[in-house]
């Protein structure tokens, strides 16, 4: 853990508070509620990992696969679409 982890957490027991940052929670979307897509890519790439509790680099962990698995579908589509697969979807009618 960096130094300034060691000295939130060593605060928080002082203060008799949980060692947790809850505060976050009122200010928008969680990382871990994030849905994958750019905004979830930025939010991951901005972030200071060594800043991060050992909860908060879970859910970091848990994001980033979620992020990686919707990049590989993404890629799985249009490498379906290049080689001419048939798209999987609902059956087009014949006037469409």
């Amino acid at each position: 853990m960096s130094p300034g982890v060691v000295d939130y957490l060593f605060r928080q027991l002082v203060a008799g508070e949980p060692a947790e940052d809850v505060q976050w929670g009122s200010e928008g979307v969680a990382l871990s509620a994030q849905p994958p897509g750019a905004e979830l890519a930025r939010r991951l790439s901005e972030c200071d990992v060594d800043a991060l509790t050992p909860t908060e680099l879970f859910h970091y962990v848990r994001a980033a696969q979620r992020l990686a698995a919707w990049a590989e579908s993404l890629r799985e589509d249009a490498v379906g679409r290049y080689c001419g697969a048939p798209r999987q979807g609902p059956a087009r009618s014949p006037q469409e």
